[in-house]
């Protein structure tokens, strides 16, 4: 009795087609979460104004109370405190 070659390469054949079409299927998963993603964090840029309520990516919420240059803002985040981070540090608008 042999080893039946045929079977094993017939079994390592199915296994690679089904885990690339899982690969593929994870792939279009991740690219439209992606693309989501990109949509959002465009329309929180593009809604930025003095007085929006924010939160940086780090989890710190503050308020907008000026807008240092094309990239840059000045964030209120505590009574009489104010810092200058990059606006794609923005993570979400909060109304």
């Amino acid at each position: 009795m042999g080893i039946n070659w045929e079977v094993i390469i017939w079994t390592c054949v199915t296994l690679a087609v089904l885990m690339g079409i899982i690969g593929i299927i994870l792939y279009a998963i991740s690219a439209m979460n992606l693309r989501k993603k990109r949509e959002s964090l465009g329309k929180v840029h593009t809604e930025m104004k003095v007085g929006s309520q924010i939160m940086f990516a780090g989890g710190i919420y503050g308020k907008i109370v000026g807008f240092d240059g094309e990239d840059k803002l000045r964030v209120e985040v505590a009574p009489k405190v104010i810092i200058t981070i990059s606006r794609y540090a923005v993570q979400e608008l909060l109304n």
